[in-house]
């Protein structure tokens, strides 16, 4: 029931008040799938591109990560063909950065950050080479 209650108030932040050029929406009642776009930024490679993810929150959340993939394919170094991303607030701990503070705008804003400034030094797609903006 918590679950249902963090959810619903997460999505109403990202309903009145979404970060430019980020959606996020609810795919069922339960809010267990949930779907969301980001928009390409200004100057970047993927500019006016629109990339859509899915989100997947499990029933242990927050303390738990919700699983994001890519929906829309995208050529980026930690990004992987199936729509993976490499991004250490998706992961537990030791290995990863999640926490229960974290919430879905951050790690959408934090895919989105990470869409701009890849990180070369952990690619998922070693054989992608991206110049920084």
């Amino acid at each position: 029931m918590q679950r249902i209650a963090r959810m619903k108030k997460e999505l109403v932040l990202l309903t009145t008040q979404p970060p430019f050029g980020v959606s996020c929406w609810a795919e069922d009642e339960n809010f267990n799938d949930l779907q969301a776009t980001i928009l390409g930024t200004e100057g970047s490679p993927y500019e006016n591109g629109l990339f859509k993810l899915a989100i997947q929150i499990p029933d242990r959340y927050p303390f738990e990560p919700p699983k994001v993939q890519f929906t829309t394919p995208i050529y980026h170094p930690n990004i992987d063909n199936e729509g993976r991303i490499c991004l250490d607030v998706l992961q537990m701990p030791p290995k990863g950065r999640w926490k229960p503070s974290l919430n879905i705008y951050t790690l959408l804003m934090s895919i989105k950050l990470l869409m701009n400034e890849p990180n070369t030094d952990d690619p998922l797609m070693g054989d992608i080479k991206m110049k920084r903006n």
